[in-house]
């Protein structure tokens, strides 16, 4: 199954929404800046292949982008840190 264009921007969108989740300044900024980095470094691929498995890896990070949400919206840490 070839992913159009259409998909994988939607995709990079609920990846970089489900990041802003993060209730940590540092978690929420890192996610943001790798999600960003992977989709630039994966721009230049052609192989359908190549392509298949970026976007399998890359819903396989939004489950655990979603689960680490959660978890740090259970266990998180009271209040907000000094460069928020």
């Amino acid at each position: 199954m070839a992913a159009s264009s259409q998909q994988v921007l939607r995709l990079y969108r609920t990846l970089l929404r489900e990041a802003q989740g993060f209730t940590q300044y540092n978690y929420r900024h890192h996610a943001i800046r790798r999600i960003r980095e992977q989709f630039k470094d994966n721009k230049s691929l052609t192989e359908q292949t190549e392509i298949a498995n970026s976007i399998a890896f890359a819903k396989e990070q939004l489950e655990v982008i979603r689960r680490q949400v959660v978890l740090g919206k259970m266990y998180g840490l009271p209040g907000r840190l000094v460069v928020e």
